[in-house]
């Protein structure tokens, strides 16, 4: 009964489980400070993070499934992260 997944699986969800370990430790970071301005820098960094972290499991499911779809859904796709990005950006 052994289960077999996928290299594009184990790698996303790998990236999800060092995304949510971070988030919990900045959460303690924040905690431990007890510091407003501390608190902010450490919420700034991890603005940074999520962007990069939604975007290398995209590419990483996008390889996963290359050729499957066909390269103008995978344009489409890289587009809607694209304006995901685009809509979050601070200005």
């Amino acid at each position: 009964m052994f289960i077999l997944l996928e290299k594009a699986i184990i790698g996303m969800a790998f990236l999800r489980l060092l995304s949510g370990s971070l988030e919990i430790f900045a959460a303690l970071l924040i905690l431990k400070f007890n510091d407003v301005e501390k608190a902010l820098v450490v919420n700034s960094s991890l603005a940074l993070i999520g962007p990069i972290v939604l975007i290398v499991t995209t590419a990483i499911g996008l390889f996963g499934i290359a050729e499957k779809i066909s390269f103008t859904k995978i344009i489409w796709i890289a587009c809607g992260v694209g304006c995901i990005l685009y809509g979050v950006k601070s200005h």
